[in-house]
C-alpha cells in the first residue's frame, strides 16, 4: 500500500518543478503529441519522482507536462501504467492520486481501444458512458485512503454526465463523428480472444482496453468530474481475418490525432473555471 506521505512527497515535487493545475489529460497509446497544445508547457521525467513507477510500453514518453490551454492549468500524463507491466494497483492509480493532490478536480482519460461493436471502424472517437471490469482487480482494494474519499464510493454516474454532453456538442462543432459507447476492461498484454469477444459484446461493451479504468476509479474516489475518451484503433479480435499488432494501434492513433487534439483542446477550453487548491 502506498503510503500518503509518500505521495505527498512527490506531488511536492511536481508542483515545484511545474506548479498545480486543475486539469489533468491521460494519453492514451499514440496520443502522444497534444502538448504542443499547451502554452508555456513545464515538464518533470518520471524518473525524477521519487517512488514514480516507469512507462515502459511503446509510445508511451514518460513525463509530467504542464502548460496552460484557455486560461486552464492543464497537466498531462505523457504515459501511463498498466497492471500487465508487472505494476500493482497502487502503482497504476499513483499518478491519479497526485493529480488530486495538485488540485485537479476534473479527469480527461484517454485511451486507443479495440471496436467491439460492429458498428465501429478505426478512426471513431467514442465518448465513454460507462464501463465493465473484466479484470477481476479494483484499485480500492485493501486499507482505505480516508484523505481522499470513502470506503465505498458511488460509480453509478462514473463518466459525468454534463462532460459527456459537452464533449459530443464541441465534437459536432468540429464536423466530428463522435459516438457513445461503454468500455470493457480486460488485463491483457495479450489481445483478446475471438470467443473472449463475443462474451463482452453479450455483456454489452462497445469497446475493449488494457487501461482507463483503475484511474476512473480512483479519480471518481477522490471526487475528481471525469470524461472518458476512446479512440479506435483496430477491430477486436475475430471481427476482421486479420492479426492484431500494437504498432497497427500506434499508427491509428497517430492517424486520429489531430481530431483528438482540436476536440480536447475544445472540450478544456469551455470548462467552467476552477480555483486552485494550494498544496
Amino acid at each position: 500500500m502506498i503510503d500518503y506521505k509518500d505521495l505527498k512527497r512527490a506531488a511536492s515535487m511536481i508542483e515545484h518543478s511545474c506548479g498545480p493545475a486543475d486539469t489533468a489529460v491521460i494519453l492514451g497509446s499514440g496520443l502522444g503529441g497534444f502538448e504542443e497544445e499547451l502554452l508555456d508547457p513545464i515538464s518533470i521525467a518520471y524518473d525524477e519522482i521519487p517512488g514514480f513507477p516507469e512507462s515502459t510500453v511503446p509510445g508511451h514518453a514518460g513525463r509530467f507536462i504542464v502548460g496552460t490551454i484557455r486560461d486552464h492549468r492543464v497537466l498531462l500524463m505523457s504515459g501511463r501504467f498498466h497492471s500487465y507491466e508487472g505494476y500493482s494497483m497502487d502503482k497504476v492509480t499513483m499518478p491519479v492520486r497526485i493529480m488530486s493532490l495538485l488540485g485537479v478536480n476534473t479527469l480527461i482519460v484517454t485511451n486507443a481501444a479495440g471496436a467491439v461493436n460492429l458498428d465501429y471502424r478505426p478512426g471513431d472517437l467514442v465518448i465513454l458512458e460507462d464501463f465493465i471490469n473484466l479484470s477481476g482487480r479494483n484499485p480500492l482494494r485493501g486499507r482505505n485512503l480516508d484523505r481522499f474519499g470513502p470506503r465505498f464510493p458511488d460509480m453509478s454516474q462514473t463518466f459525468d454526465s454534463e462532460l459527456r454532453t459537452l464533449a459530443l456538442e464541441e465534437a459536432q462543432k468540429l464536423g466530428l463523428s463522435a459516438k457513445q459507447g461503454v468500455y470493457c476492461w480486460m488485463n491483457g498484454p495479450s489481445y483478446e480472444t475471438p470467443a473472449e469477444i463475443r462474451m463482452i459484446r453479450i455483456l454489452g461493451a462497445d469497446l475493449v482496453g488494457m487501461s482507463t479504468v483503475p484511474e476512473t476509479i480512483v479519480a471518481r474516489h477522490c471526487g475528481m468530474r471525469v470524461l472518458g475518451i476512446s479512440t479506435v484503433t483496430n477491430m477486436a479480435a475475430g471481427v476482421l481475418d486479420k492479426q492484431i499488432h500494437h504498432e497497427e494501434v500506434l499508427a491509428a492513433g497517430e492517424a486520429i490525432r489531430e481530431s483528438f487534439c482540436k476536440l480536447v483542446t475544445q472540450i478544456i477550453g469551455k470548462l467552467p473555471e476552477s480555483t486552485i487548491v494550494e498544496m
